[in-house]
């Protein structure tokens, strides 16, 4: 619970989980040079290491993410991977 915590205070991260193994899920906004292109188009996964899993629009609920899926300013979007990769990226927002 510290370590959550610890992410929380000091990132950019809304909601944060480590599973073993050093894997984690982050829930933070999409940094601005992703918005306006399909994320299959972004070099999220090859540059920074991280997967965007789900995405959330304002008033509407969580959805999985595609290639096709084109980021808004305004969503929240779930990215998983290594604690470091994830940590880097929410840096980004």
């Amino acid at each position: 619970m510290g370590k959550r915590v610890a992410h929380l205070v000091r990132g950019r991260m809304i909601d944060y989980i480590e599973f073993d193994d050093g894997f984690a899920m982050v829930k933070t906004t999409p940094p601005a040079f992703v918005v306006g292109t399909p994320l299959g188009q972004t070099t999220i996964r090859s540059q920074y290491g991280v997967t965007v899993v789900a995405i959330k629009r304002p008033g509407e609920g969580f959805t999985y993410a595609t290639a096709d899926t084109v980021l808004a300013p305004g969503d929240t979007i779930i990215v998983s991977g290594q604690v470091r990769d994830t940590e880097r990226f929410a840096e980004l927002t």
